[in-house]
């Protein structure tokens, strides 16, 4: 169980983009705004049904707004969180694939952790190429570093065909929030 001291643990996902922002526009016509969202809440649903509610979590947008990225990083701040998790999918003018998991400096030795985990379980439970841990000067990961272990996970390629039509499916969006709640957990249960 995730508890210190008889408190849960905190955690926000933030699904990427929103609003007008769509993000990344999928081969087959997804955005990346909604992937992400049904990801997140995806991940909601199955800390209550699965784990009784193990972990205290929130999201940065529960419906199509577009919430800006300071804002995101404050709300994880003034809940005092344990975890941030920003949610995206990837693009590339090229057929590349897999996921990969951004740390705001290679320094930030818990964000690297958080994220091998994250990358770990859902690449290895679910088949997805793993593209590794990479550095990133994010808005989103620059500005909560500080105060929790922060990753920005890119769960795939719009731009790819068979990654796209993968979140199609209720069943991959399901088992992506898994994996990746799953891949929270564990690192929560270890540091």
């Amino acid at each position: 169980m995730c508890f210190v001291f008889g408190q849960k643990k905190v955690v926000v996902i933030d699904p990427g983009h929103g609003g007008i922002d769509s993000g990344a526009v999928g081969v087959n016509g997804i955005y990346e705004k909604d992937v992400v969202l049904n990801v997140a809440k995806a991940i909601l649903k199955l800390n209550k049904s699965f784990f009784g509610n193990e972990l205290d979590i929130y999201l940065t947008r529960y419906n199509d707004t577009l919430i800006s990225l300071s804002d995101r990083s404050r709300l994880a701040k003034s809940l005092n969180v344990d975890v941030f998790v920003s949610l995206h999918c990837n693009a590339s003018p090229n057929n590349s694939r897999g996921m990969e998991v951004y740390v705001h400096h290679s320094k930030n030795k818990t964000s690297i952790t958080l994220g091998v985990s994250i990358l770990n379980e859902s690449t290895q439970k679910l088949g997805i190429e793993n593209r590794g841990v990479k550095f990133a000067n994010f808005q989103v990961l620059r500005e909560s570093i500080s105060y929790c272990p922060s990753v920005l996970v890119e769960m795939g390629f719009m731009t790819n065909t068979e990654e796209a039509d993968y979140f199609l499916k209720h069943a991959s969006i399901r088992a992506m929030a898994l994996a990746v709640l799953i891949g929270v957990i564990m690192y929560l249960n270890t540091g």
